[in-house]
């Protein structure tokens, strides 16, 4: 489990495409020490397993810590990670311990699907951002509530069909990979797990 606040911006510092992936992430400010061999990361919004530990003077990564993980040929289907290349810089958060702050909102790590950023337009010191997804997951946008956008928490600000607005401020802007996105972009999503349960609530009574 994880709470949509990102603490590094990682960097694909290698891709093995024998079988399931295997990608070797560097990063500089992820709590390195504390993280274990089977440990849940999430990379861009999807939650991957360390498999492999690489300090800084075994990892070849620019001379940073790196970790290794494996990406299923379900989850490279479904999401932006078949287009990464050595080089992609993705947005990380370890998960979530007990006793740690909640500060953005619940996010799985279980990708619903790709949304595409249709425009961005300046707001005083922060963008707006316009994105679209898939028509069957409108039912899940409301204002007010909350969406995960390559593994960051959002609000959404306002809804039209599958389309909807989020406000990004300069730190969010800094200090995730949202800074270089432009019109056209794929970010991986995932809908509020409340959304869904309500939803699928909603359903149950409607049915005869």
């Amino acid at each position: 489990m994880f709470t949509g606040i990102i603490q590094d911006i990682g960097e694909i510092a290698a891709i093995d495409k024998t079988g399931d992936w295997t990608l070797t992430i560097a990063t500089g400010k992820m709590p390195f020490d504390k993280m274990a061999v089977g440990a849940s990361v999430a990379c861009n919004g999807i939650c991957l397993t360390v498999i492999e530990k690489l300090p800084a003077s075994q990892s070849r990564a620019s001379n940073r810590d790196a970790f290794r993980v494996q990406v299923s040929a379900e989850t490279l289907s479904k999401t932006t990670a078949l287009h990464w290349r050595t080089g992609t810089r993705i947005n990380l958060e370890p998960a979530l311990r007990v006793g740690d702050e909640l500060g953005g909102h619940m996010v799985a790590g279980h990708i619903d699907g790709i949304a595409r950023l249709k425009s961005k337009q300046k707001e005083g010191d922060s963008w707006r951002y316009l994105f679209e997804v898939p028509f069957e997951f409108a039912k899940f946008l409301a204002p007010k509530g909350s969406i995960a956008l390559d593994g960051i928490s959002l609000t959404v600000n306002e809804v039209e069909g599958a389309r909807f607005g989020v406000n990004i401020i300069p730190h969010t802007q800094s200090q995730s990979t949202f800074g270089a996105l432009e019109p056209g972009a794929e970010v991986n999503f995932e809908v509020d797990p409340i959304a869904r349960y309500a939803e699928r609530l909603l359903n149950k009574k409607a049915a005869p």
